[in-house]
């Protein structure tokens, strides 16, 4: 419901738990409580259960991206050290990579402009700052502008 919102909150570095659409409600329930997760949800049924357990939860009222962005971003802190720290697919904590390690499996024009890559070991991911990361630091400056 709220996979693109999940995404960005992993650039801007939350660490973001994506329930699929396999996982029940109760079952995301206890996740949520063992692991002291906030709840951010369209739905208006778990919205209604999180507040009957005491869960802390964030209700997302509109599908525009931008105000669901902002709708979470003003109950959670966004304060920058952790930008760009998580796979933005699994959620993984990134760890840097040497250059040389990197040659032959990402693109040869991505690994002749760049000095520094991440990687992630969960999902064999490899990032980098390319025209994407200038979008995401765009976005995260905008976002810290008008809190």
């Amino acid at each position: 419901m709220l996979g693109s919102l999940a995404r960005w909150l992993r650039l801007f570095g939350f660490d973001t738990f994506y329930a699929n659409s396999e996982i029940q409600d109760e079952e995301l329930l206890l996740v949520a409580k063992k692991e002291n997760r906030v709840i951010i949800t369209r739905d208006k049924e778990l919205a209604t259960r999180c507040k009957k357990t005491k869960l802390p939860i964030i209700e997302i009222n509109t599908t525009d991206f931008d105000e669901q962005l902002n709708a979470v971003l003003k109950n959670l802190k966004l304060d920058g050290k952790a930008v760009l720290s998580r796979c933005s697919v699994c959620n993984n904590i990134l760890n840097e990579i040497e250059k040389n390690k990197v040659k032959g499996k990402v693109p040869k024009k991505i690994y002749e402009n760049n000095e520094r890559f991440w990687f992630c070991s969960e999902c064999n991911k490899f990032y980098w700052m390319g025209i994407h990361y200038e979008k995401i630091i765009h976005k995260f400056e905008q976002l810290k502008n008008s809190q």
